[in-house]
């Protein structure tokens, strides 16, 4: 709807909300640079999750052409805070996003080996973290205002907010696909 408040020849606000109605992980990694003298002992920590997003990215186009398994990836986005880099993922499922973790032929298992190797090496030079929050179907509300569709919206698309609600309460658990 409109602003009333606008001019008659401004444009239309455009709202937006997710189209994702199952349940979902959200996961948080990112790093510390605990010793940003020593980009030797930082870096190699800070090249792996490209290669690792790059690797998920890979197999989730393969996935839909049908041409590999499906990891459960859904996407990510890569943020920089004031203590370091992080990157925020969404998958279909912590089983899919542990699974990803143990498997020994993509990039994480060998990059957290090698991570654990450089560590003990080099106590304190480099802190990880992670966060993980398996969200419940109908869970999850959002709005995207003129295009800024960031977050899962950008990675499972959108549709009109009104397809939900018009109030952050309307659609929070509110499905586009109602039983």
């Amino acid at each position: 709807m409109p602003d009333q408040t606008a001019p008659a020849d401004a444009p239309a606000v455009v709202r937006t909300t997710h189209t994702w109605d199952d349940s979902l992980v959200v996961f948080h990694i990112g790093m510390t640079f605990r010793k940003p003298h020593r980009p030797d002992l930082w870096l190699p920590v800070f090249l792996a999750m490209p290669k690792m997003l790059a690797e998920l990215e890979r197999n989730k186009a393969a996935a839909a052409r049908g041409e590999a398994e499906d990891l459960g990836f859904l996407g990510a986005t890569t943020l920089i805070g004031a203590k370091g880099p992080w990157v925020v993922q969404w998958w279909r499922s912590t089983e899919h996003l542990y699974a990803y973790s143990r498997m020994s032929t993509k990039a994480h298992l060998p990059a957290w080996r090698a991570f654990n190797t450089a560590a003990r090496r080099s106590p304190g030079a480099v802190g990880i973290w992670h966060e993980t929050y398996a969200v419940p179907a109908g869970a999850v509300e959002t709005i995207y205002g003129n295009g800024s569709t960031v977050g899962l919206g950008a990675v499972t698309g959108t549709v009109p907010v009104m397809r939900r609600g018009r109030t952050a309460r309307e659609r929070l658990g509110t499905s586009l696909n109602p039983e």
